[in-house]
């Protein structure tokens, strides 16, 4: 049996924390757009995701906007890691080349690696999420706040939201790479382009709308469930499709689509660093900064015009 390649892990985790710094103001700008409506925030204070950026960063402060950085980026440094490694590493064990992979090993190996990284990072998911949504009103240091956690909630506490935010993983997967297959082969096949870096660029941001349509509901639920701090009594809500039902009910139907430009904005950049992986998987790198990607597709589209 072929020894374990780490280069996967180690390239994913590096690229999924440069990203995650990258977009963190808009992934804060989400999370306080989802949790709005709720009985202990009902005031509607940011009217989207440009507004709460603008009010965060005159009222909080620019740090403010990287209020949970500290967690996430310790996320990424797991999610990331596991999520790409495990998924080029199963990939591997169907199929010996990339040229004989199938849609059905891929989606079946992304949901696989995206519901085992996202349920073994889920502590941290929740911690970032709590430092987000109550910004200043959560003080301490990122370890002293998950033994606060830990010693107020329990194990439960740490792993609140895990079954939505597996859900979502399988979702999100689900949907986007079969959308980017599709969307990219489209381009080439209509002859409306080549196979550039901006068909690339195309297809990431097409399959990550169609991942945040399909995902932004159980997001919220998620979001929502990750920062109740339940120490005694029945939590807000007792699952996913209660969660989805209650916020329906009582805020209407475009609640479940709160945070969704913020979703949708942040996919992007991500999608566009796994393609790119795809793309230069002989030079085993990735492109981890949104402003990188956008400098070198048009330096690339330059040269080939």
């Amino acid at each position: 049996m072929a020894s374990l390649n780490w280069k996967p892990f180690i390239y994913g985790g590096m690229a999924s924390m440069v990203a995650e710094f990258g977009t963190f103001p808009i992934d804060l700008t989400k999370t306080r757009l989802q949790v709005q409506g709720q009985s202990q925030y009902t005031e509607v204070r940011y009217r989207g995701m440009f507004h709460a950026l603008f009010r965060i960063g005159k009222e909080e402060g620019v740090r403010a906007l990287y209020s949970g950085i500290s967690p996430a980026l310790l996320r990424q440094a797991s999610y990331g890691t596991i999520k790409i490694g495990t998924y080029n590493t199963l990939k591997r064990l169907f199929v010996s080349e990339p040229e004989d992979e199938t849609m059905v090993i891929n989606v079946f190996c992304g949901v696989v690696s995206g519901v085992l990284s996202s349920s073994l990072a889920n502590p941290t998911d929740v911690l970032k999420i709590r430092m987000q949504a109550q910004g200043s009103l959560l003080q301490g240091s990122m370890m002293s706040n998950f033994i606060n956690i830990y010693q107020n909630e329990g194990t439960r506490g740490l792993w609140r939201g895990v079954i939505p935010t597996a859900q979502r993983a399988a979702i999100v997967v689900g949907v986007e790479l079969p959308v980017y297959d599709i969307t990219k082969k489209h381009l080439l096949s209509s002859g409306l382009m080549g196979d550039t870096i901006l068909a690339h660029f195309i297809s990431s941001f097409t399959c990550g709308l169609a991942g945040a349509l399909a995902s932004n509901p159980v997001d919220v639920v998620r979001t929502r469930m990750m920062n109740q701090r339940v120490t005694s009594g029945a939590p807000l809500y007792k699952g996913t499709l209660d969660g989805l039902m209650h916020t329906w009910r009582n805020e209407g139907f475009f609640a479940l689509y709160k945070g969704f430009w913020p979703n949708w904005l942040r996919l992007g950049p991500w999608n566009i660093i796994v393609s790119f992986k795809h793309a230069n998987h002989e030079q085993g790198f990735y492109l981890g900064s949104p402003l990188l990607i956008t400098i070198y597709c048009n330096l690339r589209i330059s040269e080939r015009t």
